[in-house]
């Protein structure tokens, strides 16, 4: 299959890179990030998530940060809503208009990340996707270790395509496959793709991918070479998985940029705004940045 000509980057870092990182990372920072990535071209970028603060404190201001932010217009920012709760917050705060909910293909990570079976989260979840729905939000569908679990080894595509299947029943827009534990290939990547589209169409579907082994942006490509047209990826690589031991974090925005502008895959992604935005959350966080682009591009400058 022919690449396809135009991707949509889906940036995660305000949410899915800074939810786990023990420094606490103050609101007016978090909205100079969303402000500084929307510049960049970005046309989704996860602003935060609406979870307990007592297992996610970083995420306590999510509805501080949507209330103020400065808009872009043709930008969305999507929240991540685990629950009813977390809904009837969202739908407290201002200006969410569209939220993800996150499941497994796997039984045991599904009980200990969100503490119920694979059935019990799916029926969790269609209650938060009918309230959203019913208030005009549009609604995003995440599956986690779609490729392999940290406790139950490599899963099966077909339990994947089930998860997909009923998330896409349930009104999910976009659907988006989660190496989240980082240890797929390229040809695992392809044949699991192959299984879902089964389920699944093609134009419906996302990769999001982690860089635990190196493989991420060659599994992007996988997947372009699919058809896939969205990637989900975190400004300097920002993120990681707290359930899985030695799981890095998500491919980097900069990286994934890096890639498509060589096929010559159109983004609207500008390459120095958008590195702009990895140095300023990574000079915050006292770090290099983990993009290798990012860092390429800094010794050029130096």
């Amino acid at each position: 299959m022919r690449l396809p000509t135009l991707v949509r980057m889906v940036e995660v870092g305000p949410r899915d890179g800074l939810q786990n990182e023990k420094q606490v990372v103050p609101t007016a920072v978090k909205i100079a990030l969303v402000e500084r990535l929307a510049e960049s071209g970005l046309t989704v970028i996860e602003a935060g998530s609406f979870v307990s603060p007592k297992w996610v404190p970083q995420m306590a201001d999510t509805g501080e940060l949507l209330a103020v932010i400065r808009r872009k217009p043709g930008v969305r920012y999507p929240v991540l809503v685990p629950n009813l709760k977390g809904f009837e917050a969202a739908a407290a705060a201002t200006g969410v208009d569209e939220i993800a909910i996150f499941g497994a293909a796997s039984e045991s990570f599904s009980r200990r990340n969100i503490n119920c079976s694979i059935a019990e989260s799916l029926e969790r979840f269609e209650r938060v996707a009918a309230a959203a729905l019913g208030r005009g939000w549009r609604v995003r569908g995440y599956i986690s270790c779609v490729l392999g679990c940290p406790y139950e080894g490599p899963v099966e595509p077909a339990v994947v395509a089930d998860v997909a299947a009923k998330l896409l029943a349930m009104g999910c827009y976009e659907i988006s496959l989660g190496d989240t534990i980082g240890v797929g290939t390229p040809a695992r990547a392809q044949a699991m793709i192959d299984v879902v589209t089964a389920r699944v169409p093609l134009d419906r579907l996302a990769v999001h991918f982690h860089d635990t082994y190196g493989q991420a942006l060659a599994n992007i490509l996988a997947s372009l070479e699919k058809g896939v047209a969205v990637v989900d990826s975190s400004v300097a690589g920002l993120g990681g998985c707290p359930y899985a031991k030695g799981a890095t974090g998500n491919v980097a925005s900069e990286d994934v940029l890096y890639l498509l502008n060589g096929l010559g895959i159109r983004t609207g992604v500008d390459m120095d705004r958008l590195a702009a935005c990895g140095r300023f959350i990574s000079d915050f966080l006292g770090r290099a940045p983990v993009s290798r682009v990012a860092r390429a591009l800094l010794a050029r400058a130096a």
